[in-house]
């Protein structure tokens, strides 16, 4: 594991890109466009985990995974309530990314966490299932970097429950994307701070 650090008052000591671009992605477009609705109080609360992993390959980043699956359930949902994991350095293939999840499942499994903690997969290259590469309504879960969001039950089941029509959220996220357009989406990523 290379770099930690917790939002929204982060050290970037040495200039971490990889943190400030995920940041300025989850403020922008997930924030900003309310593309997760219960996203903006975990952030300005600081209980947004984010770690950067160095991991050269998919075994490296199962293990450093483990490490961070352990400890987001170690500490209080109060202190870390979720955990985004880049890994800018492995899994640049959306098909490789995709198929690494499957070893992400079993590891939830393994540490008897199925039930406690989800895992949300982001990439640059994300494609849902029957869409073309470059239909808009992928960028609902295009990240700067391959991301693994993971995430406590107990939040998703407090989020849901404080949220009406939570089921609707997906639906209103393609709209907003497809309203935005390709040019709005990069514009939006774009725009100077």
């Amino acid at each position: 594991m290379a770099i930690s650090a917790s939002t929204p008052s982060f050290p970037l000591a040495g200039g971490n890109a990889v943190i400030r671009d995920t940041v300025r992605w989850m403020e922008r477009a997930v924030i900003g466009l309310q593309l997760c609705p219960f996203a903006k109080a975990v952030h300005v609360k600081g209980q947004v985990h984010c770690a950067v992993s160095d991991a050269a390959d998919d075994v490296a980043l199962l293990e450093d995974l483990e490490h961070e699956l352990g400890s987001l359930v170690a500490l209080p949902a109060e202190q870390r309530d979720t955990t985004l994991l880049m890994a800018p350095g492995c899994l640049h293939d959306f098909l490789d990314f995709n198929g690494f999840l499957a070893s992400a499942d079993r590891l939830l499994r393994r540490m008897r966490l199925v039930g406690t903690v989800q895992i949300a997969a982001f990439h640059p290259a994300f494609q849902f299932a029957g869409t073309e590469a470059g239909d808009i309504t992928n960028c609902t879960n295009r990240a700067p970097y391959p991301t693994l969001h993971l995430i406590r039950e107990e939040s998703i089941d407090r989020a849901v429950a404080a949220f009406p029509e939570a089921e609707a959220i997906f639906e209103r996220n393609m709209q907003t994307l497809r309203d935005l357009g390709a040019a709005g989406w990069q514009a939006l990523l774009e725009a100077p701070q």
